[in-house]
């Protein structure tokens, strides 16, 4: 993945969630671009997001290891 993706991906309007497949397996999910941060080599995700949309915690992922995108599936009327 290409910070060029990753930020047309955080900067899209209406935001469309999506999912990280790294080369290891893992999943993140981006449910709001306010829960990224993007540098030139890796995206900070948050992770472990309460009810107050708030991330207890964050997963470093690098760019280099992005194997995959998918969108996600938000039901109408969710946050």
């Amino acid at each position: 993945m290409t910070v060029q993706t990753s930020r047309d991906l955080l900067r899209k309007r209406p935001f469309m969630p999506f999912r990280l497949i790294m080369s290891s397996g893992e999943q993140y999910d981006v449910r709001h671009p306010e829960m990224a941060f993007l540098t030139r080599t890796d995206l900070f995700v948050g992770v472990d997001i309460a009810d107050d949309d708030v991330p207890a915690n964050f997963k470093i992922c690098s760019l280099l290891h992005v194997t995959a995108i998918e969108p996600l599936n938000v039901p109408t009327g969710a946050k």
